[in-house]
Parts: structure tokens; sequence; C-alpha cells
């Protein structure tokens, strides 16, 4: 049972609760309504006998669980002749009340409306069956109508968690995105200013409205709140499992989805550790490739069973081209530092950087970056800010990834990267 379903069934007892105390008012007892009626008025009036056992019978019935049965009870209330304004007042109220039991939301309206312009129920009252009937709407799966009666109820003054709930609830059934997303992301801001933690519910709402409309930005912020606030293996592997199909995303960054995995602790078999090493192997970074397929050799996972040759041959290949790559490493620095434009110095940047001079290979980057005329410069951020992270400048590379602005992936990656830079926490 939810929250929001307890709260109803404490609404329904309360409005009870309140019928029975109108008949009390009416034949001279004490009052035992919970909702502020005018004693004096009720007192002076008084409800008759005939209209009064009518809504016994009908509170009878509520107490036993006979809603229906209770509400025809009012309709018979309801036909006797000459009735005064405390008597219509109970039995508005005792509608209410059996229409709260039974889920008739439309009675519950018909009650209220009827109850608030007699002048007699006051605002406190009137909120509390705002909430009730917004409630009873949606469970019965009226969201329009939940959601015109939960705005109504902050309109006049309401500020019921519970009834926020409502309203986001309303809200996202009947496919209001965008007012969850406006809403959301300001309740998560006012959080965060407060210094709380954003509700984990909180951010997968903002996230489901985010996915449901195809708002990227939306959509980014939540995934950024839920990897800081709850960071977990799990929610790493949903974010990067579903980043590849992503309308605009680049298969350049393959690889370096597989390094993000590889970071979170993602690469879940031995056939992912063997694509990573084979595309670092591509890409010309075979000492990358050789750490890969170390790691995944002690985790056991490659080096045994039928591809454990095939796994052993791939790193004698990483190992050839280690060696050559380092005999031409002269020549190779020689020609990205005479060349016209900075691509070469990248990719060489970031060779160093896996090969153990991290500081360095992001000296020759930034000199890339710095020469200019690159093919892609965006991806040289993203390049530039990895070699200073792996370099142990973690405010360099944060501050660097913020500048990544592009379009196909690469801004992505490096928000990503920093948050699993700072580990998740804030």
């Amino acid at each position: 049972m939810t929250k929001a379903t307890q709260k109803a069934l404490k609404l329904n007892k309360t409005l009870a609760a309140m019928a029975l105390g109108l008949v009390a008012f009416g034949f001279n007892a004490t009052p035992q309504g919970q909702f502020g009626f005018a004693q004096a008025q009720a007192q002076a009036e008084g409800v008759r006998a005939d209209v009064g056992k009518h809504l016994k019978d009908a509170s009878a019935l509520i107490k036993a669980g006979k809603h229906k049965e209770a509400l025809a009870k009012v309709r018979d209330a309801e036909g006797v002749s000459g009735r005064n304004a405390t008597e219509n007042y109970a039995i508005e109220g005792m509608r209410v009340a059996a229409a709260s039991g039974a889920g008739d939301a439309d009675s519950m309206v018909k009650g209220f409306e009827a109850m608030k312009a007699s002048g007699k129920l006051g605002t406190a009252d009137q909120l509390r069956m705002m909430e009730a009937i917004a409630g009873t709407y949606l469970r019965n799966k009226d969201n329009a109508k939940a959601l015109s009666w939960a705005q109504r109820y902050f309109k006049e003054g309401g500020n019921s968690p519970t009834m926020k709930q409502v309203l986001t609830n309303a809200q996202f059934l009947s496919g209001d995105m965008t007012a969850i997303i406006k809403e959301t992301s300001e309740d998560i801001a006012a959080d965060e200013k407060a210094g709380r933690a954003p509700s984990k519910d909180k951010l997968n709402l903002l996230l489901s409205a985010a996915q449901k409309k195809g708002d990227s930005n939306a959509e980014g912020l939540a995934i950024e709140k839920l990897l800081n606030f709850y960071p977990s293996k799990e929610l790493w592997a949903q974010v990067l499992g579903s980043l590849q199909a992503k309308k605009g995303f680049s298969d350049r960054f393959n690889l370096d989805v597989l390094r993000l995995k590889l970071a979170t602790g993602n690469l879940k078999d031995g056939n992912d550790y063997f694509e990573m090493a084979q595309l670092s192997a591509q890409a010309g970074y075979p000492e990358e490739g050789k750490m890969v397929v170390e790691k995944g050799m002690a985790a056991g996972l490659l080096g045994q069973g039928a591809e454990g040759a095939r796994h052993k041959r791939l790193l004698d290949l990483l190992n050839k081209r280690i060696a050559e790559a380092k005999t031409a490493l002269p020549t190779t620095e020689k020609a990205a530092s005479d060349a016209k434009d900075g691509n070469a110095q990248i990719s060489l940047g970031l060779a160093y950087a896996f090969q153990g001079a991290a500081a360095k290979g992001a000296k020759i980057i930034a000199e890339g970056i710095e020469k200019g005329n690159l093919k892609r410069p965006e991806d040289a951020k993203l390049y530039l800010g990895l070699a200073q992270s792996m370099a142990g400048e973690g405010s360099k590379a944060t501050a660097t990834w913020r500048t990544v602005k592009g379009a196909d992936g690469s801004a992505e990656l490096a928000r990503l990267w920093i948050i699993q830079a700072r580990g998740g926490k804030r």
C-alpha cells in the first residue's frame, strides 16, 4: 500500500467522523466531528427525526463498510421535503463520507461543492476534502480530473507532500511531461539548496518524464543526479548499456564506452575484455590493450578454456606493437610536432598517457589543441581531460571535461567521466 493510498484511507475515516458529528449536532449531542462545523446554527435549527433516521442508518452502514448502501440512505434523506440548512449540510457531509468509501469521486464533488457554498466549511476542511477527491479520482484512473483537483488544492493554499505526489502522478499519467520536468527539477534544486539529497523516487520520476518526452537535457540532469547521490555498479551498467543506442551517438566512441565500463566495474565477461583490447590496438593504444588483457586474465575471464590460446596470441601481438611503437617514437613525435594541425598530437598524447606518462601526454594534447585545425576539437578536449585525470590532476580534468560541447556523444561521455572521477560524491 502506497503512502498516498494510506493517507486517502485515513481521510475517508475522517470524513466519516465528520458525518457522524453532523448527525450528533442535530440531536443536541456532544459534537464529535473533526471539521469545525457551525455548532450554534446546528443546535438552533436541528436535524429532524425523519432526516436524522436516514443519516444514522447511513452512518451505521459506513461503519460496516457498506458505502454504496450508505449513499442510498443519503438519497433517502435528500428525499425528505422542507429540509433546513443544517439538514442539507448534514446530508452533504454524509454524502462525501459515503462516496469517499465507495470511490465515487463525482458524488464527493457534489457534496463538497454544496458544503463549500454554504459558507460553513472552513479552509482546512476544504483542503482535506479536495485532497480526498483528487486521490479518489487518481485511484479511479480518471487522471485528468485528479490533476485538476490537485492543481485546485495547491491554488487554494494546500501544501501536503502527499498531494504533491498525487499531483505528480496525475501529471505523469495524463502525459504532462513538461510540467513534471519543470516542477521536479525545481524541487531537486530546492533540495540541493537546502543541503538535502533529492529522493531517489524524485530523480527516477524526472528521468522517466525526460525519456518519455525525449528531453536530453533533463535526462542528463536526472542521470547525473542519480549517479551523484545514489551511485551503484548496477546504475552505471544501466546508463552505459543504453548510451550507444541514443540518437546521434557516434560509433567512434565505442572504445570510450568500454573505458567507462572498465572504470565502473561493468566489463561483464571475457568477450567485453577481448573486444576492448582489440579496439585499443586498432586505435593505436597497445599499452591500453595489454592492460585490459592482463586484467581479464587476472579475473579468470581471459587466457583459459577453448579461447585461451586466442587471448594469448592477442597479448603477444600487443607486446609486439608496443615494441614497434617505442622504436618509432622519435619519428612519431617529430612528425606530430611538425604537422600543420594538432591531430597527431592528440593521439600521441593519449598514447603517452596509457604508457604511464600521463602528465607528458596531457601536455602534448594541450599543445595540439592550441595548434588548432583539429578534425574533432571536442574529442580532443575529452581526451585531454582523460589524460589529466590519469595524471592525478582531477580538478584540471573536471574543468576540461566541462568545456566539451559535442552533440555526437563526446559531451555526454565527458559528463559521465566527471561523475566517475569523483566517485559519485558531490
